[in-house]
């Protein structure tokens, strides 16, 4: 299936929602996106304060130290979670250059080896 028609079938089925259930979509998602938010933050603190202090002697954090810690590392290393649909696109382009690539390199030690041994 390509990309379009699932656009198409998420608009179609969008379109057939009424206003009422259209808001409480909205809303549930906002609230569901905000849990996730605060589960995440607080996952990090967990996972730190149950590793970072008996492992490296570091100090303990608080919710908001480990979401500043989530906003320094994204800062210094990039995004968090792998990458979107871009890094992936752009991971696809790079395989195949490399892919194409090689075999150029195989095709010419291959006509090499034919004259070589010819």
């Amino acid at each position: 299936m390509s990309e379009n028609s699932d656009n198409r079938k998420f608009e179609d089925w969008w379109e057939d929602r009424n206003i009422g259930e259209k808001v409480v979509l909205v809303i549930g998602f906002v609230i569901l996106g905000a849990g996730l938010l605060f589960l995440f933050g607080f996952v990090v603190m967990l996972l730190w304060n149950w590793l970072m202090p008996e492992i490296f002697g570091l100090k303990t954090l608080t919710y908001w130290q480990s979401w500043g810690l989530l906003a320094l590392s994204c800062i210094l290393f990039g995004r968090i979670g792998g990458g979107g649909s871009k890094s992936s696109s752009s991971d696809r382009k790079r395989k195949r250059k490399l892919r194409s690539y090689i075999h150029e390199q195989c095709e010419d030690e291959e006509k090499k080896s034919e004259t070589a041994g010819a």
